[in-house]
């Protein structure tokens, strides 16, 4: 294992912590990223269960992801005239977590806190603005791949390729010689993050959300630096429709035109949606993107293997960091548990991995309803419905039931691993 190259492409929260535990197991580690440099904006992003028994294991990474927590008490689902129906509250239990984390952390605060963890490793080497243009295999795998860039870092010999670049991962279909959409599944919902002045809620720790018709979706989320992080997620019905090629048009075009588009589809949505809008279209750190289930057949080919989103984007289940973690701790332990056995090691990351994403990726097919409905009746039902709930101890029936999927810290029993660090 001592000897072992492997190459990490992308630098967000899988590839830090896939090159984290490959350098613990002694490996070389070289980690690629297509941006000119790490990327630290995004919205909030949750660790949960086999995430927090991982983190545990990463030297200081509790403590640093604690003192970045987000100052978000809670949730607060409100009408068009702002009347709060319901908060929904953390449990204060980070072993038992609610629909409300108690490690909730902004993405770019989770990415800056890995690679501040690994950029100084004597066994990891991060190269930006770079990525993979081809990846050759021998025939029989028994050998190095060779990887060829797209600008400028020498072609090299890896022992292993890991994907960790996303959903939308070019590596993915490079190593597994498909087109990019191949393995997608459409979810039909989509998602624009950004922030604006002023402070919407005020000075308040605890976040809005709201629901207009069409699936449409807008909450506002507190800053410690007093501005406002707004998230608008779009959810059309799952009825065989791709319904979110217009926002993949859009994004093509850049972000003037996708800002427009996603104006012109929240647009007289009430509440404060119009001022919202206007703060998007002046935002700096405006993104948006399709959410996705990623499903191929096999997690790995030969020497090419994918963690994260990369091999099993979740979708809108909340599982996506929970799974790069907890994929790059199993990827690194197995190939290192069977030494000198590369494909062992992979068959071993494909057989513990398999079961866990297949039970994340789990989503109560009436979910999207009570998340997103698309009718003026059925909001005001599942509004009333809430309402009901949160005045009631029923709330903690509730929150047991919608997010037992993902709240006990030791529902999935990881394996334990030697390391040579």
């Amino acid at each position: 294992m001592s000897k072992l190259r492997v190459l990490v492409v992308g630098a967000s929260i899988a590839g830090p912590t896939t090159a984290y535990w490959f350098a613990r197991a002694g490996a070389t580690v070289t980690v690629i990223e297509r941006f000119p440099q790490l990327r630290t904006n995004g919205q909030n992003v949750d660790i949960r269960t086999a995430g927090v028994t991982v983190m545990r294991k990463m030297a200081g990474m509790e403590a640093a992801v604690k003192a970045k927590i987000t100052p978000m008490d809670g949730i607060s689902l409100v009408r068009a005239d702002g009347y709060s129906y319901g908060t929904i509250t953390a449990t204060g239990d980070p072993n038992q977590q609610s629909l409300v984390s108690e490690y909730e952390i902004f993405r770019g605060d989770l990415a800056q806190i890995l690679f501040d963890i690994t950029k100084d490793h004597k066994n990891i080497n991060y190269v930006f603005g770079e990525q993979v243009a081809s990846i050759h295999q021998h025939e029989q795998d028994d050998g190095p791949v060779t990887v060829e860039f797209a600008n400028g870092f020498p072609t090299a010999e890896f022992d292993l390729v890991v994907a960790a670049d996303g959903s939308t991962s070019r590596t993915r279909a490079i190593g597994l010689g498909c087109g990019v959409r191949d393995h997608v599944v459409p979810t039909n919902t989509w998602a624009a993050y950004f922030t604006m002045l002023p402070d919407l809620l005020e000075g308040g720790r605890t976040g809005q959300a709201y629901n207009a018709v069409g699936g449409r979706f807008i909450a506002i989320g507190p800053d410690p630096t007093g501005v406002s992080r707004i998230v608008l997620m779009c959810t059309h019905p799952r009825d065989g429709r791709d319904a979110t090629q217009p926002l993949r048009e859009a994004m093509k075009q850049g972000d003037d035109a996708l800002k427009h588009f996603v104006a012109q589809h929240f647009r007289g949505a009430g509440w404060k949606v119009d001022e919202i809008l206007k703060g998007m279209l002046e935002a700096k750190d405006f993104y948006a993107s399709e959410i996705v289930q990623v499903n191929p057949p096999s997690f790995h080919r030969g020497r090419f293997v994918m963690v994260g989103d990369a091999g099993y984007a979740t979708g809108a289940g909340g599982t996506g960091t929970t799974l790069a973690i907890a994929g790059a701790y199993v990827l690194a332990g197995e190939v290192a548990k069977h030494r000198g056995d590369l494909a062992a090691g992979l068959r071993g990351y494909e057989e513990t991995m398999r079961p866990i994403v297949e039970d994340m990726r789990k989503v109560p097919a009436f979910l999207q309803t009570v998340l997103a409905p698309q009718t003026a009746w059925g909001i005001w039902l599942r509004n009333t419905i809430f309402a009901f709930i949160t005045r009631t101890r029923l709330l903690q029936l509730f929150q047991r039931f919608f997010a037992s999927a993902f709240a006990n810290a030791d529902k999935y029993k990881l394996p334990e691993y030697e390391w040579v660090e």
